[in-house]
């Protein structure tokens, strides 16, 4: 069994924003896996998959951002995965735009959805992926960068990025350890 779970705000006034990376990420990692969204549960939208025989749900919160966690929480209860078996894809302000990178664990760092997961679930000991979205060029508040459109000429860029964090989330559900899967992916 395995929990993959991308961050984003589920109004379509969000969904080309920055704070959507792990919505995007998400749905690119159920179609790697063969999933659609078709029920909506646990306070999520929820798509199903089998590899290998081993079940794989692909969630998208429908909680808002900050307040991920109790999604993550009633997901992870209900399909009785454990934060090992927890893959969560997020944006990050932290990373240069583009980057991605994969962690066995950690803190939340200045990601408002991650504090939710992490203080609803009691522990950060499960997998996250990152999407840098970071501009140096950018000088605006942070909640205002996360929640503006992507610019179109990042666009590309940003595709590309959600769709390698859907590998790496895909490859962790396939079995591939976290440590193996940074070595590949993180960059």
């Amino acid at each position: 069994m395995y929990l993959i779970v991308g961050l984003g705000n589920p109004e379509e006034k969000y969904a080309k924003t920055f704070h959507n990376m792990g919505f995007i990420a998400a749905g690119d990692a159920a179609e790697l896996l063969g999933a659609k969204f078709k029920k909506k549960e646990c306070e999520a939208s929820v798509a199903e998959a089998f590899v290998g025989g081993e079940r794989v749900i692909i969630a998208r919160p429908l909680t808002y951002m900050n307040a991920s966690g109790r999604a993550v929480k009633q997901l992870m209860k209900k399909y009785k995965v454990s934060p090992a078996e927890t893959v969560v894809l997020y944006d990050d302000y932290d990373l240069p735009k583009g980057h991605v990178r994969i962690r066995p664990s950690g803190s939340a760092g200045t990601h408002n959805g991650m504090r939710s997961v992490i203080a609803e679930t009691g522990t950060s000991d499960f997998a996250r992926i990152r999407i840098g979205i970071r501009d140096a060029e950018v000088n605006i508040p942070i909640i205002n960068y996360v929640l503006s459109d992507v610019k179109k000429e990042d666009y590309e860029l940003f595709a590309a990025a959600c769709r390698r964090a859907a590998e790496a989330a895909a490859a962790l559900a396939r079995g591939e350890s976290v440590d193996n899967v940074m070595c590949k992916f993180n960059g």
